[in-house]
């Protein structure tokens, strides 16, 4: 998504209701989207680009699909119909924006369905063998979608799925044929790839390019003692330049929650204090280098904190013994990566 909007549930105890965030405009403000009845605590709400917030919810082995919106007096909603599955994983909506899809894994094959932005609600588009979970974009059209598939009692390997080809599947990741690689991010632009893979003999994090003939590199620096990290946005718009994206990290130890910025082509993680009320593991990039996080204030409402990564970045070379810039809250065709030893090789990171 673009950083346009966000969404939550907000309310206490049983009083639970969607809640708009626009975050684009010279003050972040919420829209509080009541309706008739509370929504469960466990409800699913993403944003749209178009203002209009999706809604998932649960009943009697079913999962029902709305879309709400603010109207004068109240909260619209339109019922988009519902898919029946024990489980279903909903999907980040597709890099327009105007489209929304979810997984409903099985043991011998897992279905994609389009649940918003098609002519009659709920649409089968895709049948896929084997289990999938994930769900990372590859392009901005929203055709290309990687999800981790483990097909047949084998490893775990990521795929892209062309839902524009009736979920035609290629291979993604293969960086040694016993071991489970995962899709964590992706970039469209520069085509870094942060992955998950315990090929190295336990599970790491690690970086590669889309279609690169090099090996995925493990950088030490993405292992903080004690914490685990997670990737949750890519720096766009910097095209052939994957070593220069910069990563937005959420790490988490015994000490809480941090905030973690790096880039390939540094050799250290920059772990930062989250701002107070970030909503943890939420965020956007600019193509200039401001990283945005929503976060919610004292009162209940909402805030954005920007942190401009590149005074981050900045101290890398040479490394220089100031402190950190604060966080300020303020009102193609995905090609397979190379197979290639891991071990003997040396790389950015």
């Amino acid at each position: 998504m673009d950083g346009t909007y966000a969404a939550r549930l907000a309310g206490e105890g049983e009083s639970l209701f969607p809640e708009r965030w626009t975050l684009d405009g010279p003050e972040p403000y919420a829209v509080p989207l009541p309706l008739a009845q509370p929504e469960e605590r466990g409800t699913d709400v993403r944003p749209l680009t178009d203002g209009r917030v999706l809604i998932r919810r649960r009943a009697a082995g079913r999962h029902l699909f709305s879309l709400v919106y603010p109207t004068d007096p109240g909260t619209g909603e339109i019922s988009l119909g519902g898919v029946e599955s024990a489980e279903l994983r909903l999907l980040p909506p597709s890099p327009d924006g105007t489209r929304a899809y979810a997984v409903v894994p099985g043991e011998r094959s897992s279905s994609v369905w389009l649940v918003a932005g098609g002519a009659f609600g709920p649409e089968h588009v895709a049948e896929i063998p084997g289990h999938c979970s994930g769900g990372v974009w590859l392009d901005r059209t929203g055709r290309m979608l990687a999800l981790d598939r483990r097909h047949a009692q084998g490893p775990l390997k990521a795929v892209a799925v062309d839902l524009e080809r009736g979920g035609e599947v290629s291979p993604l990741l293969q960086i040694s044929e016993t071991s489970d690689d995962r899709l964590v991010l992706a970039d469209p632009d520069s085509g870094l790839l942060l992955i998950r893979s315990n090929a190295p003999g336990q599970e790491l994090l690690g970086w590669g390019v889309l279609g690169s003939s090099q090996p995925v590199r493990f950088p030490e620096s993405l292992r903080p003692p004690g914490c685990s990290v997670t990737p949750f946005a890519v720096q766009p718009g910097q095209t052939l330049l994957p070593e220069s994206c910069g990563v937005a990290l959420w790490v988490e130890g015994a000490a809480g929650s941090r905030l973690g910025v790096w880039r390939p082509s540094g050799r250290r993680l920059h772990q930062l204090a989250a701002p107070v009320g970030w909503m943890a593991g939420a965020g956007t990039w600019s193509d200039t280098g401001v990283l945005r996080l929503p976060c919610v204030r004292e009162a209940g409402g909402c805030g954005v904190a920007r942190l401009d990564a590149a005074r981050v970045f900045g101290t890398e070379e040479p490394p220089r013994e100031e402190p950190e810039p604060p966080v300020v809250p303020v009102v193609c065709r995905p090609v397979p990566l190379q197979q290639a030893p891991l071990m003997g090789r040396t790389g950015l990171g």
